[in-house]
């Protein structure tokens, strides 16, 4: 059996911790048996490990989404990176690909799919681990995971029985119902309903035979060539409505979406993360603070205030969820991204009235990781070294630099860093179009760079 884990979005509802390079599941505000501070997509690889899945498991994700799942669980984790961000029928379309011509996977293997950032007991995965038999045994195209309701929630879809069902058995799926009302809800639970909670297992056959039927290249690499041209179309609507065979397999252990303020601040092991002071009149009220600034909160009840580099958040729990109606016209670049070196925050950004642009950020690279080596086009830039020493080549030189070092980096100046203890430096964009993509790599690791400036015999002075 073969785990796909689908990383993706960009989490709008927990704004303004959650942005396109960080997305819910990585937020650090859960806590693990230790105390110490993790986040969804840790706590799910740690039980994944803990009930043996972690093995078999590989993690479909966006490239914005990679270092930041090699930075929370490691270099050596499996990936699939989509060439862009689409819908999940492309995502499991290219995952099916990368087991069948990549990974060369039987066609009689059984795949299951979930997202990466459930909030299960590990008692869930023991139910996935079933999966397996209960889809060989039915014969059927898919097969399901349910939870068991709680209550006659209007927050998710419903999977309906064919006939009335009781225990642990699995059940033919007669239809799904897509976020009912609060009474449809107890109706559907009456029937034995159960929640949808997006985990579903296939043969790798049976996802093969789908793209055959498309048209569509089993080759990895071709299909990730054609990945723009895919359909951003969910594999719900894509493929499980238009499934004749279903079944599904009950779970009554406990399972939570942490997908907005007030779901997630209810599993929160402190109601204070960060700088400030929330007095003892504030009842049910949650900060998180990433700014270097106090924030302090005043009689405050039922409240979330999340404040980072992208914004400022004072909402009603219960409102919470609307946050992403209304900063979906927000048009900003993230201003904190964690890096597989370390992390970058921006300071300021202007622009001025002749085009000109500058933006300020306050880099860290971690004691021995670096920068890649590359250059751009649109911009100049100036560092300062403020804290730390590392190792900078620059063109036809690799020194050594240290706090209180400026360097001056002119557009087209080939560049890279590496840290030799923690390094900090504030970094100052000039130019016209500045953007992320003017960026040109031309090494990744140190050791590349080190080959190609002994074969340049250029200056290393250390």
């Amino acid at each position: 059996m073969k785990l796909v884990l689908l990383s993706g979005g960009s989490g709008k509802r927990l704004w303004p911790l959650s942005n396109d390079t960080r997305s819910k599941q990585f937020l650090k505000v859960l806590e693990s048996n230790n105390e110490e501070k993790q986040s969804m997509v840790q706590r799910v690889w740690s039980q994944l490990e803990t009930v043996g899945l972690a093995d078999s498991s590989i993690i479909a994700t966006s490239k914005m989404q990679r270092d930041m799942i090699h930075t929370q669980i490691g270099m050596n984790v499996p990936l699939i990176i989509e060439p862009e961000r689409r819908d999940t029928f492309p995502a499991i379309a290219l995952a099916a690909s990368y087991l069948y011509s990549i990974e060369k996977v039987s066609e009689d293997e059984v795949v299951v799919v979930l997202p990466v950032d459930p909030y299960v007991d590990d008692s869930f995965f023991e139910k996935v681990k079933e999966l397996e038999s209960v889809l060989l045994d039915s014969e059927a195209e898919l097969a399901l995971v349910g939870v068991k309701p709680t209550y006659p929630s209007s927050k998710y879809g419903y999977i309906v029985p064919k006939d009335p069902v009781g225990g642990d058995s699995y059940f033919k799926v007669n239809h799904f119902t897509e976020k009912p009302s609060e009474e449809k809800a107890q109706t559907l639970i009456n029937m034995n309903a159960l929640w949808n909670c997006g985990v579903f297992a296939f043969q790798l056959k049976y996802m093969i035979n789908i793209l055959n039927a498309k048209k569509l290249p089993l080759d990895f690499e071709e299909l990730s060539l054609q990945y723009k041209d895919l359909p951003k179309i969910s594999f719900d609507f894509e493929v499980v409505e238009k499934a004749n065979d279903i079944v599904s397999l009950p779970y009554e252990g406990y399972w939570k979406d942490l997908g907005t303020w007030n779901t997630l601040t209810e599993e929160m092991a402190t109601t204070q993360i960060g700088k400030g002071i929330m007095d003892e009149s504030s009842v049910n009220t949650h900060l998180v603070n990433e700014l270097d600034i106090p924030v302090t909160v005043i009689g405050a009840k039922d409240l979330v205030v999340a404040a980072s580099p992208d914004g400022i958040l004072v909402a009603d729990k219960a409102s919470s969820p609307k946050i992403k109606d209304l900063i979906k016209g927000f048009d900003q670049p993230p201003m904190y991204e964690e890096r597989i070196w370390g992390w970058s925050r921006v300071l300021d950004y202007a622009k001025y009235d002749s085009g000109q642009e500058m933006v300020t950020k306050r880099i860290c690279i971690h004691e021995g990781k670096n920068s890649s080596y590359h250059y751009h086009n649109l911009r100049d830039e100036v560092w300062t070294i403020v804290r730390g020493e590392g190792d900078l080549a620059l063109e036809e030189s690799i020194s050594r630099v240290k706090a209180g070092d400026i360097i001056h980096l002119p557009a087209g100046k080939k560049h890279g860093i590496r840290a030799l203890s923690e390094l900090e430096f504030i970094e100052v964009q000039t130019g016209i179009g500045i953007s992320d993509e003017d960026f040109f790599r031309l090494y990744y690791k140190w050791e590349d760079v080190l080959v190609h400036f002994q074969q340049s015999k250029a200056k290393v002075i250390l």
